[in-house]
């Protein structure tokens, strides 16, 4: 069986150019660097190395098994620092910031899941641009946030986004209104509806809004909006009441809502993209921890979860009921 001494000893002598220069560079005696070649020689039943008074290069065979033995040391560097980073998961406190509809949906998943390795999570629930704000100022671990196509978050240099969820924007409309027989909304039907009342978010720069007002203003169109508010229930209570319509994401439609139609808006534009944001780490590589890779799993499966248990609630009887 191959030892990985061996394959130090191979990359070594390549790096060095010679069996003395590599013993200096791996610290070991020149008979042990020796040993552990003439081993590996033995193993594959070929020379490994060209000796010469000028030095030593690598034979075929050498350089064949050089280009495994890269990949095999940092594989099993990376192994060995997986473990030591597993094994103190249970001492680490993760600070975790999001966003409301992420946190009624998953955060209850992520705890538990992190809970089940002995680590503790510290949320805190806030809009979108404080999140950004925090997390660039390093006063969280990690946030989820969310945007859509073509509106980058004004994130720092230094800190990693990774996409872990897209959450498809549907329109609420009144049951009853003159487009809740359809099954989708395009691009140009949702343009026909410039004389309707909206209802748009608190913060004149959410995302969600900036697509539907960008693509009316394109239009040489411009919304009426009745209200402002980061509460979707009262964007739901509104459209019910015929007081206004519009734009939700499928992530906070998971109840029931009599008197409401949600249709998808058939168009790439209309989906939020959610990411989890964390700082680089401080060792300069771009390799997040073991705790926030694991939580990036963890947030990943918990959406899985939701978008399962969605598509079995569309396919429910009441729900099909409901929404024609």
């Amino acid at each position: 069986m191959a030892d990985l001494r061996q394959f130090e000893a191979l990359k070594a002598v390549h790096a060095e150019g010679s069996v003395t220069a590599a013993a200096r560079r791996l610290g070991w005696g020149q008979p042990t660097v020796d040993y552990h070649l003439k081993n590996l020689e033995r193993l594959v039943g070929s020379p490994v190395l060209l000796r010469s008074p000028r030095g030593s290069r690598l034979t075929p065979v050498g350089m064949l098994l050089l280009e495994r033995a890269h990949r095999i040391l940092t594989l099993s560097e990376r192994a060995i620092a997986d473990a030591r980073e597993f094994g103190e998961l249970g001492r680490v406190r993760l600070r975790l910031g999001t966003f409301a509809t992420a946190a009624a949906s998953i955060l209850p998943f992520v705890a538990a899941s992190a809970d089940d390795l002995g680590m503790e999570i510290d949320a805190s629930v806030e809009e979108v641009p404080a999140l950004v704000d925090r997390i660039n100022r390093g006063a969280l671990d990690a946030a989820l946030v969310y945007t859509v196509p073509g509106y980058e978050l004004p994130i720092r240099p230094g800190v990693e986004a990774m996409e872990v969820y897209r959450d498809p924007l549907m329109l609420a409309l009144p049951a009853g209104h003159p487009l809740a027989a359809r099954p989708a909304i395009d691009l140009a039907t949702l343009l026909s509806l410039p004389g309707e009342r909206w209802v748009f978010a608190t913060s004149a720069d959410d995302a969600i809004d900036r697509v539907l007002a960008d693509a009316f203003a394109a239009d040489g169109k411009v919304l009426d909006i009745a209200i402002r508010t980061d509460d979707f229930q009262v964007l739901l209570g509104m459209t019910a009441a015929r007081m206004a319509i519009g734009v939700i994401p499928r992530l906070a439609t998971t109840a029931e809502h009599p008197g409401i139609v949600l249709r998808p808006i058939d168009d790439p534009s209309f989906v939020r993209s959610i990411l989890v944001v964390t700082p680089s780490p401080e060792d300069g590589s771009r390799r997040p921890s073991a705790a926030i890779r694991h939580l990036v799993t963890a947030v990943r499966d918990g959406f899985a979860a939701v978008r399962m248990g969605a598509d079995i609630h569309d396919r429910s009887p009441s729900y099909r009921s409901l929404k024609e």
